[in-house]
């Protein structure tokens, strides 16, 4: 009894505390719903941004290549036209029934370029005729077969089917025929579990296949009649580009190394080798990352009928991918010279002045044959009469000549063992000027240099959660210590150091010496491909006749 008020005063104040629970609470809910509203603004905001963003990347790729909105409009318009089917009222009604194969058809034959768009055709009716053939032969066996016979006839028929298919397509032969590979087992498989359903197995397959055939033919139609767009073309249009871009690069590396133009942080894409904004860089990259592109437009372009200026039967394609691939073995070279201007191996300013005007010279050369030859691609032109690389022999020439008579400044030649005796010196010397023998001056650094007790660094990698734009830092090689009695470094280190910096220069000569005499191979193939395709004969010689 005596308890009661003191449970009576409990509860009595929890009735007191109610009102502030009650407020709490719902404070706590009115805080939940304001942050999942904040929350879902900002999806909202973030997803009108990424489809305006999507919008302009749209806009820009119409702007930048019409043929790909013209390519969109004309799928769009052959849908429209076998969807017609849909609609159709006459005495046959599988038609409409089946019309989603001639829709089907129409997706999957669509390509971008005309070739293209034959090969997927070729292929889907290979694949869909000779899948029909099997299934009707396979389907009156099964008939006759009758009972569970017929069940496990079909069921054996589809694993042979799908088997042989699957192992064919593995050849390497058979690989441009892999898509009628899928379409005759996926046609095969569906027309006998459907004729098998409607006991109509002639009528399924004829349906079928009358169907597949108004997709491809309105396919072709809409393809090559309305803007058709060549694979020829691209691919002509990639050889003769390629020249132009690797003309840039290769003068742009020779000005840069002439000018000591060094990269105070090297852009880790370029040590990835991935695109990146960089005249240099991209001129020839482009030319060494162009093979798959051209071998698929070939692939495509042999398909395709005469048309254009390729007015001519069994054009020779191949000759522009075998051009190509000769331009590629110099743009290789060109790669090379770019490193050059990377390495961390750099030759002196002085050093490159004195082989200043024979370096540019030849660089300039090589990129006017490049130019040319480019523009003969793209004009579908002979060579004029003459010899197109006299001009870039006659510069690589001049820059071995003064490569000869400079040479000691490509090496240490205070380290030279006939330097060290004046009389032996003399006594060659003698020997020269009357004819006797012709010698090379041997460093003493080709026989003792021992590079191994150098510790070169070599450009490091940024961090993996850095970003694509960031650079890794490339330190300058040879370091520049001062060489006296504290660092404790010799004198014949020094000499290393700077013998090493100074055969920089000569690579990179002889790197620019050895593209002009790739530059024959190209000429070459330039040549075989004129000839073969009849390109017309040069302007300029038409007029003086």
């Amino acid at each position: 009894m005596k308890m009661a008020p003191f449970r009576h005063n409990y509860v009595e104040s929890g009735k007191e505390w109610q009102p502030l629970l009650g407020g709490l609470s719902g404070d706590v809910e009115q805080a939940g719903k304001c942050k999942y509203l904040n929350l879902l603004s900002e999806k909202i905001s973030k997803s009108l941004n990424d489809f305006q963003d999507f919008a302009v990347r749209a806009w820009e790729m119409g702007r930048s290549d019409p043929k790909k909105v013209i390519f969109a409009i004309k799928m769009g318009l052959a849908l429209s036209i076998v969807s017609l089917l849909i609609f159709w009222k006459g005495s046959n009604e599988d038609i409409s029934q089946y019309s989603i194969w001639a829709i089907l058809t129409v997706i999957v034959m669509f390509e971008y370029s005309i070739g293209a768009t034959f090969i997927k055709g070729f292929n889907r009716v290979l694949g869909t005729i000779c899948a029909g053939i099997l299934a009707f032969f396979c389907a009156e066996l099964s008939m006759l077969a009758g009972g569970q016979g017929e069940e496990v006839l079909i069921v054996a028929s589809i694993f042979i089917a799908g088997f042989f298919s699957s192992y064919l397509k593995l050849y390497p032969t058979m690989a441009p025929y892999e898509y009628g590979f899928r379409v005759f087992i996926l046609t095969y498989c569906i027309l006998m579990v459907a004729g098998n359903r409607t006991r109509e197995y002639t009528t399924a397959v004829l349906t079928r296949l009358v169907l597949i055939a108004v997709g491809a033919g309105v396919c072709f139609v809409v393809n090559l009649f309305i803007y058709p767009i060549w694979a020829g073309d691209a691919l002509h249009s990639l050889v003769a580009k390629n020249f132009m871009d690797l003309a840039v690069s290769l003068e742009g590396c020779v000005n840069g190394y002439l000018k000591c133009v060094e990269y105070e942080r090297v852009p880790s894409k370029i040590l990835t080798f991935q695109a990146y904004d960089d005249p240099l860089y991209n001129g020839y990259r482009s030319v060494l990352e162009s093979t798959r592109r051209e071998d698929s437009l070939f692939g495509f372009a042999i398909w395709e009928p005469p048309h254009g200026r390729f007015r001519m039967f069994n054009y020779p394609w191949k000759n522009y991918v075998k051009l190509s691939g000769a331009l590629r073995h110099s743009a290789f070279m060109v790669m090379a010279l770019h490193g050059c201007i990377l390495s961390e191996i750099q030759a002196p300013a002085e050093r490159r002045q004195v082989f200043r005007s024979e370096l540019q010279r030849v660089g300039a050369e090589g990129a006017n044959v490049l130019r040319e030859l480019g523009s003969k691609v793209d004009k579908m032109e002979k060579l004029s009469p003459g010899d197109i690389l006299k001009e870039v022999h006659e510069a690589a020439e001049q820059l071995q000549k003064k490569i000869d008579q400079r040479s000691y400044l490509l090496v240490n030649s205070e380290s030279w063992e006939i330097a060290r005796d004046p009389q032996v010196f003399q006594e060659l010397e003698n020997l020269k000027e009357n004819g006797h023998i012709k010698l090379g001056f041997k460093s003493a650094s080709e026989a003792v240099l021992d590079l191994r007790s150098l510790t070169l660094s070599t450009p490091s990698l940024p961090p993996k959660d850095s970003q694509d734009n960031l650079f890794a830092k490339q330190a300058s090689w040879p370091s520049r210590p001062s060489f006296n009695a504290d660092t404790g470094i010799e004198e014949s280190e020094r000499r290393t150091y700077e013998s090493a910096s100074a055969l920089s220069l000569a690579m990179f000569a002889s790197l620019l010496i050895e593209f002009s005499a790739r530059l024959q191979n190209v000429v070459e193939s330039f040549e075989e491909l004129s000839e073969k395709a009849n390109f017309a004969e040069p302007i300029m010689n038409s007029a003086i006749v």
